[in-house]
């Protein structure tokens, strides 16, 4: 590729980290003025909202094996025409009958573009660029592209909605289409696999080779264990159904374990999970489950309880634009020098003190004390940690099983910040006396941060243990070598 085609390709490939985050933040710095004009009113339904989107990041295993068989390039393409398509539905769904229950089935659709998106993006630059220098600052651009989406998306988005909000999401879809037919042109089709990779046969060959069962068996249970927590978030566990679809969800769960230990080609190869795997996963979904609670609680902090428009709660947003893209490039410096270990510890201290410092803030507390410091310092919990635990989870699985990696991490942390979500929007429904006051509502959103504190001191512990394991091992491979 000459100069000019390598930096269109990069743009084009780099924004699939850059739309999913806009897709998501477009919703929630407007979330009351949607709610409002869809007749949703209470806070668990404005959750949903939320929540729905990142429902669907449970597609992640399934569209990286699509990837492998069809082409990355092929469902890049797809995954921005997905997106597209159901951002229009998002922002027609107020001209429907029933504008809360389509908006929502969009925004759940919306899910399935990042999901179809990220995987193949990831693989796409993989495959490009060749291990060094340059290809990690080249993926800590890439990553620096999620803070910069959540100040840039939500300013746009606020002034759109000084018109009419719908035009955010049709602003969106015009960009993802045009992100689809530049990556036509720009992206190279020798990435694509080669036809002999592609599956020869009939219905049933191609779904052992996509594992349909452990798609289906594995998503089924993921996301049914989601909805039984975001639905205790509106009712509670009194109504019948809510235990019942966690119980489907678990057994689902099984399900998926054992089709996936009998698969010919799994989705997640059993013996590719070991102690340690189970450990990184574990640290990354208590470290961006607390994320997920935090980043919910804190617009509605900025524009509930302190009264900010959404320009101005963008505004008091804005310290992780810097900050964010300061700590990608750090990482992709550091990384290699310190070892992923300790940056993944870093990354959960980040979480936890950022989410400690705006669970105290008391409402009319002056901005620049502890919640500019919860912004400043948060967003490094996020550019640390997905590097870091896709090398760790790279140094633990065998040769064979290093696709695995980096679908397993973006996995957990989109489907944590859903779950988390449920768990503390129940926990406020406990606490906050109805939330008839400010000083009810505040305590609703303390009980949702504690719970995000309490994720992040586990993950922190956990993540404390491998460090010291991880370390312990690295030292006698040295030893032996």
């Amino acid at each position: 590729m000459s100069i000019a085609h390598e930096i269109a390709f990069f743009v084009v490939v780099s924004t699939a980290n850059f739309t999913p985050h806009s897709g998501f933040h477009q919703a929630l710095c407007i979330l009351h003025v949607i709610g409002s004009d869809l007749g949703a009113t209470s806070s668990g339904q404005l959750v949903w909202l939320i929540a729905g989107y990142g429902l669907t990041g449970t597609f992640i295993l399934l569209a990286g094996r699509l990837g492998d068989v069809y082409g990355h390039k092929l469902i890049f393409l797809v995954g921005n025409v997905w997106f597209a398509l159901f951002s229009l539905v998002a922002g027609l769904s107020v001209y429907t009958p029933r504008p809360y229950a389509v908006f929502l089935f969009a925004r759940i659709m919306q899910g399935i573009g990042p999901a179809l998106l990220v995987p193949n993006a990831v693989a796409l630059l993989g495959v490009t660029y060749v291990p060094g220098q340059r290809k990690a600052m080249l993926f800590a651009i890439f990553g620096a592209m999620a803070p910069a989406s959540a100040i840039i998306s939500p300013a746009f988005t606020s002034l759109l909605a000084l018109a009419r909000w719908s035009y955010a999401f049709f602003a969106l879809s015009i960009v993802l289409v045009f992100t689809a037919l530049a990556g036509l042109y720009v992206i190279p089709g020798g990435l694509s696999p080669d036809r002999g990779r592609m599956p020869q046969g009939n219905f049933k060959v191609l779904c052992v080779e996509l594992d349909v069962l452990g798609a289906f068996t594995g998503v089924s249970g993921l996301v049914f264990i989601s909805v039984s927590w975001n639905q205790a978030s509106i009712n509670g566990w009194q109504d019948p159904y809510v235990p019942v679809l966690l119980v489907i969800g678990l057994l689902f769960c099984v399900s998926f374990l054992f089709v996936e230990k009998h698969a010919r080609k799994p989705l997640i190869p059993l013996e590719a999970i070991n102690s340690g795997v189970t450990f990184v996963l574990a640290a990354v979904f208590c470290g961006w489950g607390c994320f997920g609670i935090y980043i919910y609680y804190v617009w509605e902090f900025y524009e509930v309880l302190r009264g900010a428009p959404p320009l101005l709660a963008t505004a008091m947003h804005s310290p992780i634009f810097i900050s964010g893209i300061a700590a990608a490039i750090t990482t992709g410096m550091i990384i290699h020098r310190v070892g992923p270990a300790v940056v993944m510890a870093l990354a959960l201290l980040a979480f936890t003190i950022g989410t400690t410092l705006i669970a105290t803030a008391p409402i009319d507390q002056t901005y620049w004390t502890q919640t500019f410091l919860c912004n400043l310092i948060i967003t490094w919990g996020m550019d640390l940690s997905f590097p870091a635990a896709t090398l760790m989870l790279s140094d633990l699985v065998s040769s064979e099983h290093q696709g695995i990696a980096a679908s397993l991490v973006t996995t957990v942390v989109n489907y944590s910040g859903a779950l988390a979500l449920g768990v503390a929007g129940t926990v406020e429904l406990r606490v906050n006396n109805g939330g008839q006051t400010a000083e009810d509502i505040l305590k609703g959103y303390r009980g949702a941060w504690y719970v995000a504190i309490g994720l992040g001191v586990v993950g922190l512990f956990l993540c404390s243990i491998f460090t010291w394991k991880f370390s312990k091992r690295q030292r006698g491979m040295e030893t032996k070598g």
